[in-house]
């Protein structure tokens, strides 16, 4: 075994650390009396399992002559500081549950592991004693580090590679025109990364559960036949690099290294006899086919299939799981979930198969219905629909433990395309792209004209950068470099797009309206977003009628919030009908909810005495059938506060005394019925059916993770003197038929609503 440092190591080996006495410094603030170190002394730790990166892994402690796991009861961030620092890194950026690494072997050596995120070592943490746990592997904890190595670490410790091979990295290389081929790579050689580099696999015994895997790791969700004939004939006129045979897959594994498989050993002088390399051919999902212009292959759908689909996610294949039941989209608990489930979801959205089965609402909180709970799948089910689960009731899941994923997805290349300069951070800077043809490739920025929040999304999520925190016109802070030409203007996105590319933009004729680099577009992104809702059934409960004297409503006139046909009205005498009802606006993402605008540009508003920080937050609107307005007073600007949150979140915004304004996650803000401005003047309104729309930040001024459950609609019947405001619901809860119906609602015939 040969030592070698950290970054050196390959990213799906097994890393082992040997520590020496008073190995363990680094933040935060850990004792460093050397008499504090003794308790490391004869303990090695190792970051361990799959797919991972060189800082990240399932921790293993060797003790007592025996490797063994830490289980996740009760781990927390602070075990995590201190478990990255006896691996060598300055700190943890987080850890994982679940076995997220796949699950360990051995015993189980720590339970109930309990930090305070300043011990100089693990054996200083309380914990239920060394091999006392009633734990399993599945829930065998893990660690993410930062990529950052503690001073002087590789000089007093080693990390040695077992000898022991495995398989890092799998690609597909085409047989012909490997440079010049579109991307992403459909079909080719399997091609395995071992020590001495990438590697061919022989074919004999090769099935189709095999490339089953492979496509599956590569983010493809099929496979398809191959033309062997035509890559036998060209196998026969190369010289190949065979370093695996014998593979063996049941077709439900997650990776390749799951599978039975052989390595040759270094002195097999023969390789392969009478076969050739392994070549798969893959299918590519809709979403990649539709993008790419590849034609795509057309996969039978099984009969009564049901419908699923990710919410939440800055990235494809990422998001909360939602399925369709009844009409109604709802979630899923997280309870015994897993990524052979995760990865039947991937595969029936078109992706590979799950990086990660995510638990925990950690992609954001659902509201409405949970439809299933305890979702065993196989792997080799088509649809989620097809595993067993259990019935829901309100009492068995909530919100909080929403079920998600990540899937593995196809390489195209486009984060190459683009990149950010000048910021402060990775996160942040003046976007430049690449364009030209191959040889004569050059950056250039892209013109700020019209540049927002929608075409930010689309720019983080092609750096990989995650969500938009701001969309910026102008950035003339940002140093430029020696990049000058801006390449790019007009661009305008609708905020799904893959790349900058697929947006509408100009690139030969550029128009820009204010010239010079200082007026070109920027980006500040970020890991996480808010997600606002409406609290839709509040709306239907609190909606009511009143007829308001004209002379109570000199400062709603005076904030613009009656139609303009009030301005002709006999002040102070006659009335305006106003539609009433109560607006509570939760914010269930994983980021405050925060308005754009600065504390020194909010207007003080002398009728409800406090600043309005946001002109244009909620737009309440009255619409016939076909989509025209109707009604036009409404409230037209907003203070944002917690007015309450969940049990375990405490209020950190208020309007009172100019404090700081927002929304918690987790936390909701309430507009009551009986405020000024909380209603929709409707004194101009012909009796009829009509549907009332409520669309919360509807010029995407403030960046979220998902725009699509924005708007709240109700149909409701106004015969002149009632209304009746029924089946409101957030604007994607429904199917699409389920939204034909509500579209066509031919208004009520009595006053009973069923």
């Amino acid at each position: 075994m040969r030592p070698v440092t950290v970054w050196h190591c390959c990213s799906w080996g097994l890393l082992l650390l040997h520590l020496l006495c008073g190995s363990s410094v680094g933040a935060p603030s850990p004792s460093t009396d050397p008499e504090k170190k003794v308790g490391s002394q004869g303990l090695r730790f190792r970051l361990a399992g799959f797919p991972r990166k060189p800082y990240e892994g399932r921790v293993e402690i060797h003790r007592a002559g025996e490797w063994g796991t830490i289980c996740d009861d009760d781990f927390t961030l602070q075990a995590a500081h201190v478990l990255c620092r006896e691996l060598g890194f300055t700190e943890a950026t987080g850890w994982t549950h679940s076995a997220k690494y796949g699950p360990g072997t051995g015993r189980i050596w720590l339970d109930n592991l309990s930090c305070r995120g300043t011990e100089g070592s693990v054996t200083e943490c309380t914990s239920r004693g060394w091999g006392n746990s009633d734990c399993t592997h599945d829930e065998d904890a893990g660690v993410i580090c930062k990529d950052q190595r503690l001073p002087g670490f590789s000089d007093s410790n080693v990390i040695e590679v077992e000898h022991h091979l495995q398989v890092e990295e799998v690609r597909l290389r085409p047989a012909v025109d490997w440079g010049r081929r579109p991307l992403p790579v459909t079909e080719g050689l399997v091609e395995v990364k071992l020590p001495e580099g990438w590697s061919q696999v022989c074919d004999k015994g090769w099935s189709a559960h095999n490339s089953h895997v492979v496509c599956g790791m590569l983010g493809f969700p099929g496979e398809k036949r191959v033309n062997m004939a035509f890559y036998r004939m060209l196998a026969q006129r190369k010289q190949h690099s065979f370093g695996l045979h014998g593979v063996a897959c049941v077709g439900t594994e997650a990776h390749l290294s799951l599978c039975s498989l052989e390595f040759y050993r270094a002195n097999d002088t023969t390789r392969c006899s009478g076969g050739s390399p392994a070549v798969v051919s893959c299918v590519l999902g809709p979403l990649y086919a539709s993008s790419t212009g590849q034609k795509r292959h057309q996969q039978p759908k099984p009969e009564g299939e049901a419908r699923v689909r990710l919410k939440g996610g800055a990235h494809p294949g990422e998001g909360r799981v939602e399925v369709l039941k009844a009409g109604t989209w709802g979630t899923v608990c997280d309870r015994k979930w897993d990524l052979q489930a995760a990865s039947v979801v991937c595969r029936e959205l078109g992706f590979g198969t799950a990086r990660e089965a995510l638990s925990g609402a950690r992609m954001g909180q659902g509201m409405g219905a949970i439809h299933l709970s305890e979702v065993r799948c196989s792997g080799q089910e088509a649809s989620l629909w097809k595993c067993p689960s259990k019935n829901i009731t309100a009492e068995d899941c909530s919100h909080s433990q929403d079920a998600a994923v990540r899937c593995n997805l196809p390489y195209t290349g486009v984060e190459t395309k683009i990149r950010l300069s000048g910021g402060r951070s990775r996160y942040e800077g003046r976007v430049e792209v690449q364009i030209g043809t191959p040889g004569h490739l050059r950056w250039g920025l892209i013109c700020g004209d019209d540049w927002g929040t929608l075409e930010a999304m689309v720019a983080c999520r092609q750096l990989g950068l995650g969500y938009a925190n701001h969309g910026l016109q102008e950035t003339w802070y940002w140093d430029s470099g020696n990049v000058t030409e801006v390449v790019m203007s007009g661009v305008r996105c609708t905020g799904s797009e893959l790349s900058l590319n697929q947006c509408a933009h100009h690139s030969t004729h550029i128009t820009c309206k204010r010239t010079g680099t200082r007026f070109t577009a920027g980006v500040i992104c970020s890991e996480t977003a808010s997600d606002l809702l409406l609290h839709s059934a509040l709306v239907q409960e609190t909606a009511y009628i009143e007829d308001r004297p004209l002379h109570m409503l000199y400062c709603a006139a005076e904030e613009n919030c009656l139609a303009s046909s009030a301005r002709s009205a006999n002040w102070p005498y006659g009335h305006r009908r106003l539609l009433r009802f109560s607006s509570q606006i939760h914010n269930l993402g994983r980021a405050d909810f925060r308005p754009k605008a600065g504390r020194h540009s909010w207007v003080w508003h002398e009728c409800h005495g406090h600043y309005h920080s946001m002109d244009i937050f909620t737009h309440y609107d009255i619409l016939t059938p076909n989509g025209t307005k109707v009604a036009e007073g409404h409230k037209a600007s907003f203070c944002l506060e917690d007015t309450e949150c969940q049990e375990d979140v405490s209020k950190r915004y208020e309007c009172a005394n100019f404090g700081e304004q927002g929304i918690t996650v987790g936390c909701w803000d309430l507009y009551r019925h009986d405020i000024d401005c909380q209603w929709i003047d409707i004194t101009d309104v012909k009796p009829g059916n009509y549907i009332l729309q409520v669309v919360i930040n509807p010029n995407f001024e403030v960046a979220e993770s998902d725009f699509t459950n924005n708007a709240m609609k109700c149909n409701c019947k106004y015969d002149g003197h009632r209304i009746w405001v029924h089946n409101c619901h957030i604007g994607d809860a429904f199917s699409e038929e389920a939204n034909r119906r509500f579209e066509r609602y031919p208004g009520q015939t009595s006053n009973q609503i069923v």
